[in-house]
This record gives C-alpha cells, sequence and structure tokens, in this order.
C-alpha cells in the first residue's frame, strides 16, 4: 500500500462516531494541526465528499496515517 499523501497527519477513526460529517470534521483539525496548506484541505474535502461513504474513507486513508 502507498502512503498517505500527509502521513505526518494521524487522525483517529477507530472507536469514534462514524458519522460522515464527524469523519470529515476530524480531519479537517488534523490536517489543519499538521500545517497542510489551506488549499490541500479544500482539495481533500472536495474529494472526500465527490462520492459515498466509502469514498469518504478511502479518501481519508488516501491522505492521512488514520488509525
Amino acid at each position: 500500500m502507498d502512503r498517505p499523501k500527509y502521513g505526518h497527519v494521524r487522525v483517529q477513526l477507530v472507536g469514534r462516531d462514524g458519522n460522515a460529517f464527524y469523519i470529515l470534521g476530524r480531519c479537517q483539525q488534523a490536517a489543519k494541526g499538521g500545517k497542510v496548506p489551506p488549499e490541500e484541505i479544500q482539495n481533500f474535502m472536495s474529494e472526500a465528499q465527490s462520492g459515498d461513504y466509502d469514498q469518504l474513507l478511502a479518501t481519508c486513508l488516501r491522505w492521512f496515517d488514520c488509525y
């Protein structure tokens, strides 16, 4: 498996609320804390919201170190 785009940004998803909006918020907060540029955060948000729930999770895994 390829390394996440922003592997230094860790996002805890296991054992948390599985609501899509919650997941988006956690990733957005973590990205800001990891000094990801705002335009990249917007790109992540657009990609993550471009499909269904599975698309959201796959996007999170491509962009961040999710655990």
